[in-house]
Formats: structure tokens, C-alpha cells, sequence
């Protein structure tokens, strides 16, 4: 098992297009300097003790150390031993709304961003019990098998976007038959949390959460969203280029549909609970889902985690030591020295 001590390190290597755009803007800076000097070829000339080469070749050397040095700061880790472990709790599979309704900015910094931090603020609290993911929009997909492994399902939950289930919609009905299918033949005590706005509700998800509350699954939802609503934003890359609209040009108005979400939620024999700008609605829940049984089930983690970050530290400093010996400017010997100059393998003497 592969796993990064400290993932959050990760954001430095960021700065890598940071560090490239600085030597491009130096480098473009020195050029426009030999150019108002002369002729180029003949300031090179009367300079031969400079080398662009060089400077290019300390840089390939910096910018592979300090991404080396910041996937150290993260410390790789390798899990050694597979252990198993007796443990009493629930399983809890969340089914994550991630239809493009869910970027809207009625709830700050927006529906989906703020459900991912309060699925991820729950995460935290679980201790002995279980997780999984669901995500859908017109589909629904097992984005992450039921586990007990918390770092894993932190790390999915990052990667969760609209980006991944291109057909909209809010197949609230299959992302249920999903969770019930996820969570296998096992005995357990089960809950199901629904986060979405349910609007462009497409198929029968009262008769799922019926099913799901007859399979002694309690299926529980959260509202994601204002009864007044807020448009849908655009994006072309990270930049935003306006709101959806409709056919006849109207910005498209996405609203939070309560009274469905209150029906599946009674009909699963759950609660519902309304999201806002101050409580994402999951703490109500859990107590909710708390209140379960807890059954014992075997649960295989592993442990005796050992630090890998030594082989990154010391190839990082062996590229800053290379990087520090190389000079911009070419030795004299060097600026002399030829593979074949006679001179130098010539063996007869006068």
C-alpha cells in the first residue's frame, strides 16, 4: 500500500510552471539585452566565456530538484504488513449529487465544493466504520467500493467533479439501487446519505428508497441548495465565461425541489436536512445514522507504515550540488580543450 504522509505538500509542485515562466522571462530578458549591444553573433564573440547551455542545463537540474524536494515534504510512505482487525460499527455508502445544478453559488463556495468539505469533515469523525461512494448526475456509478481505509476515500472524494459522468440529470433512484448494491450479502447496519439539490428528478427514487428501508437500509437525504435558487455557472478550463441558459436566452435558474428529497427520505425511513452557508446538513445526519446498531466486521488495513522520502532528498541534493558547481561562464582550460586538437596527441617532439 502506496500513500503520501502529508498529501497537502503536493500543491508545491504547483510552483514548477512558476519557476519555468521565471527562466523564460529571463532568458528573453537577456536576448533583448545582447540585441541593443549589437550584432548578436558578435557580442557572443567578444564574450566567449558565456554559455546559454550552461544556464540551461542548471535549470534542468533545479527544476527536478525541487520536485523532488517537495515530494519528500509529502513523505511517500509504503504500508509493510496487511493487518486484520476486529471492529464494531455501521457502513455508510454516500451517493453524491455531480450534475452541473451542483455548481451553483446559492451555497458558498458552491453546492458541490461545499458538500465535498462536509463529506470529508465526516470522514474525519468515522472511527470503526465503513465508507463508500456513490456519484451521479443522469447516471449513477460506484466511485468508490465500501472501505474502511479513510485516506483512500479522502483521496477519491478529491477527484470527484461534473467532469465525470457527462449525461445529465439526477438519477436519484439508480445512485440508490447503487449504494444497495454496493454494500454486498453483508449482515451490517446500512445507511445511504443522498446529497443533491434533486432537481430534474428522472426516475422512481421513492420505490428505491422503499426497497432500500424493507432491506433494513436507512436512506437519509441532504439538501444542497436555496428554494430560490441560483444560476448555473460556465467554465471553459478554470475560467468561467457566464451561466447556462435556455433556448430563448434566459439564464437557467437551478432551485433545490425540498419536497421530493423530504419524500425519499420518509419513504427510506431516514431524515431529511436542508444544507445552508453554515452547516452542510451532515452533522443532523450522522447522528441520525449513529443511532444504528453496530455490528462487528473484519477489517484489513495496513499498518507498520515506512518512510520513503530518502531517496527523493538525496537525488534533490545531487542535482542542487551539480547545479551549484556548473558556472555560467566556461573555464579557460575547458574554452581551449579539444577531443582533437593535434596539439595535445601529438607525440613527436622537435
Amino acid at each position: 500500500m502506496f500513500r503520501f504522509e502529508h498529501p497537502e505538500y503536493l500543491y508545491g509542485l504547483l510552483l514548477l510552471p512558476l519557476v519555468w515562466a521565471i527562466f523564460v522571462v529571463r532568458a528573453y530578458a537577456w536576448k533583448r539585452r545582447i540585441q541593443r549591444l549589437g550584432e548578436p553573433a558578435l557580442v557572443r564573440g567578444l564574450m566567449p566565456e558565456l554559455s546559454r547551455g550552461r544556464r540551461r542545463l542548471r535549470f534542468l537540474l533545479l527544476a527536478p530538484a525541487l520536485a523532488m524536494i517537495v515530494v519528500a515534504l509529502a513523505n511517500p510512505q509504503t504500508g509493510s504488513t496487511l493487518e486484520k482487525a476486529e471492529r464494531k460499527g455501521i457502513e455508510i455508502m454516500i451517493a453524491l449529487d455531480v450534475s452541473n445544478s451542483m455548481l451553483a453559488e446559492d451555497i458558498q463556495p458552491n453546492r458541490l465544493s461545499r458538500a465535498r468539505q462536509a463529506i470529508s469533515r465526516l470522514i474525519d469523525k468515522l472511527s470503526n466504520d465503513r465508507i463508500g461512494m456513490v456519484v451521479f448526475a443522469g447516471k449513477a456509478y460506484t466511485q468508490l467500493p465500501i472501505t474502511s481505509d479513510y485516506s483512500a476515500a479522502k483521496l477519491f472524494l478529491s477527484t470527484v467533479g461534473p467532469e465525470l459522468i457527462p449525461s445529465q440529470g439526477t438519477a436519484i433512484g439508480d445512485a440508490i439501487a447503487q449504494a444497495m448494491a454496493a454494500f454486498g450479502e453483508s449482515e451490517n447496519s446500512k445507511a445511504i446519505i443522498v446529497i443533491t439539490d434533486g432537481e430534474n428528478h428522472e426516475d422512481d427514487a421513492l420505490l428505491a428508497a422503499g426497497e432500500a428501508a424493507r432491506k433494513d437500509i436507512m436512506v437519509c437525504t441532504i439538501g444542497m441548495g436555496t428554494p430560490e435558487g441560483g444560476p448555473i455557472p460556465q467554465y471553459q478550463g478554470n475560467l468561467r465565461v457566464g451561466f447556462k441558459k435556455d433556448q430563448a436566452g434566459s439564464t437557467v435558474v437551478t432551485r433545490l425541489n425540498e419536497a421530493m428529497l423530504q419524500q425519499i427520505a420518509a419513504s427510506g425511513s431516514g431524515i431529511y436536512v436542508r444544507a445552508s452557508n453554515t452547516d452542510a446538513g451532515l452533522e443532523q445526519v450522522f447522528e441520525a445514522v449513529n443511532k444504528l446498531e453496530k455490528t462487528s466486521f473484519e477489517a484489513r488495513t495496513f499498518s507498520d507504515y515506512e518512510d520513503r522520502f530518502q531517496p527523493f532528498l538525496v537525488a534533490a541534493l545531487i542535482l542542487l550540488l551539480t547545479e551549484m558547481l556548473i558556472a555560467e561562464r566556461r573555464s579557460r582550460w575547458f574554452r581551449n580543450f579539444s577531443l582533437f586538437n593535434h596539439k595535445l596527441f601529438d607525440t613527436k617532439r622537435p
